[in-house]
């Protein structure tokens, strides 16, 4: 049970990381679209968070 919540977590993080160093890439090359990515990359790790979110609920309810 901890464990599948642990690696929730885990993924959790390790995707929004992802998807915040890969805008500041996007960023960087294409300055005058920043609204644009920042918008997206709010939206994708909202998704993100919000799966996380259900996998830490099944996991610490579901047995």
């Amino acid at each position: 049970m901890y464990v599948g919540i642990g690696l929730a977590v885990l993924g959790v993080g390790l995707g929004i990381g992802k998807i915040g160093g890969h805008a500041m890439d996007a960023i960087a090359r294409q300055p005058e679209q920043a609204g644009k990515i920042q918008g997206a990359m709010l939206i994708a790790a909202g998704l993100i968070e919000g799966a996380g979110l259900i996998a830490i609920i099944f996991g610490a309810f579901v047995k």
